[in-house]
């Protein structure tokens, strides 16, 4: 049984840093893209960074880019996603995934929800004005 856990959510200043990590148990975590989304109330799940199996290229949304960085340990079966100089834009859920087909790459499409599967419960990211 796959189960994927978040942690490292919480309640920052804006300009603050949070890093948010991702365990994964009950597939090859290695064999996986993986990918961090998030979902603001009102609004829907939206990609927010992706990474290929041995992190070798990774790939994030243009609000994010110089100030997110998505990293993974494969032999800790963890994904991380560091965030620093937070805006209260970026407040939302935070969830992690593995692609749903076991690819090692992302596709050109993996900002798509659809092509993610094995969903955690997602971890809470609030940033204050």
């Amino acid at each position: 049984q796959v189960q994927v856990v978040e942690s490292g959510g919480g309640l920052v200043q804006a300009g603050g840093s949070l890093r948010l990590s991702c365990t994964a148990s009950g597939l090859t975590f290695a064999e996986y893209a993986m990918g961090w989304f998030r979902q603001a109330p009102g609004k829907e799940r939206e990609g927010v960074s992706c990474i290929q199996w041995n992190g070798g290229s990774t790939h994030y949304i243009d609000s994010v880019k110089g100030r997110f960085t998505i990293s993974r340990d494969n032999s800790k079966n963890t994904l991380y996603l560091q965030m620093n100089n937070l805006k209260p834009e970026d407040t939302a859920m935070y969830y992690c995934a593995a692609d749903r087909r076991s690819r090692l790459y992302c596709l050109e499409s993996w900002t798509s929800a659809a092509d993610f599967g094995y969903w955690g419960q997602g971890t809470q990211v609030t940033v204050s004005s």
